[in-house]
């Protein structure tokens, strides 16, 4: 079994028009997830001190589509308005390896986050007790676990090779539908990137929801006006009650805002990569020979896209990130307007140094 598929054909398939459109399309995704992902990087550099435990799998997860941006789109650009593979076997293998390597990265940690996530939300005992420490080994576990896919096909379990439509590289389909072997390690590669994160990541923010639906009855239960007691109560006592029944409202909230991230970020992955695992199935255990190029080349653009949803939902929807981002604008535009004028002292009025 080898390494890639000694019969390569890096021609591409598919119309010249749409691999322009391909291009395009990967062009815009491409600087889109540069800049996002290294603005939610660098802003996360800065506020290293203030990052939850949890957070730390966002940066994770950024460090890899910023890997997967860096090491895919450049080749699969130029490759698409050339209209063939430009860059020969060797790059092939290494495009596959990293495709590997960061798509299951950032799955994996999108799981490892929902099931923090709902140790947090459903057991807080337990889930006050994660620390910075945990999550780093969680994500180091992440990373291990990528590359345990991504290095079986060096291994011989399974094999790289172009994609059917011929100017990009991943599983060798023609072999994993003709070779049992290869067709085991594809069959791994859905159960155990895709099915069991799916499962996991839907128990999790399942239970998550089911959690918080019954703290907002308790809460709205205990917010209903009731009957005066017989005795009088004693001013600090109501205040107490008042500043719990705040307290337990504002925790709410912020759980409100950590689901609508997660499940955000999660189903903008899973949507991505979904036809794409339909498409391998269907290639290992169906017949390969009728399927069409362009069954490959859409997935492989939704696959692609992954890269751009865990900015795009952190700018859109979390008030702190686009705070720190707007500080950190406006710190700069003062710090260069500055910059004639130091001793002023008006660049360091936002609190940033940049």
């Amino acid at each position: 079994m080898g390494l890639l598929a000694e019969n390569v054909s890096f021609e591409s398939t598919i119309p010249p028009a749409a691999d322009v459109s391909v291009g395009i399309i990967y062009s815009i995704f491409g600087v889109c997830s540069l800049c996002g992902n290294s603005v939610l990087l660098y802003v996360s550099y800065r506020k290293r001190h203030l990052l939850k435990p949890a957070e730390l799998f966002i940066v994770n997860q950024a460090l890899s589509d910023l890997g997967m941006t860096l090491s895919l789109y450049p080749l699969a650009v130029i490759s698409s308005f050339s209209h063939r593979w430009l860059f020969g076997k060797t790059v092939c293998l290494i495009y596959a390896f990293c495709g590997i390597l960061f798509g299951i990265c950032s799955l994996t940690t999108l799981t490892l986050l929902s099931t923090v996530c709902c140790l947090k939300v459903c057991c807080p005992v337990y889930g006050n007790r994660f620390t910075h420490r945990h999550s780093g080994a969680l994500a180091a576990c992440a990373w291990g676990y990528a590359l345990l896919f991504a290095c079986s096909p060096l291994a011989r379990w399974g094999s790289f090779g172009p994609e059917p439509y011929g100017t990009a590289c991943c599983i060798d389909w023609a072999r994993s539908s003709r070779e049992p072997l290869a067709r085991s390690y594809t069959l791994a590669l859905f159960l155990g990137c895709y099915a069991l994160p799916c499962a996991l990541i839907g128990s999790s923010y399942t239970l998550i929801l089911l959690t918080m639906r019954h703290s907002r009855r308790a809460l709205r239960q205990h917010s209903l006006p009731r009957p005066a007691p017989r005795r009088t109560r004693m001013p600090h006592e109501d205040g107490h009650g008042h500043m719990h029944a705040h307290s337990q409202s504002r925790m709410a909230n912020i759980q409100i805002i950590i689901v609508k991230l997660s499940v955000a970020v999660c189903i903008g992955f899973l949507a991505a990569w979904s036809p794409y695992a339909v498409v391998s199935m269907w290639a290992a255990f169906g017949h390969y020979q009728d399927i069409p190029p362009l069954a490959f080349a859409v997935p492989a653009v939704f696959a692609k896209s992954s890269p751009l949803y865990n900015p795009l939902v952190y700018l859109l929807l979390k008030p702190n990130f686009r705070q720190d981002l707007h500080s950190l604008l406006l710190a700069c535009v003062c710090v260069s307007g500055a910059g004639t004028g130091a001793g002023t002292g008006t660049g360091t009025a936002t609190g940033w140094k940049c």
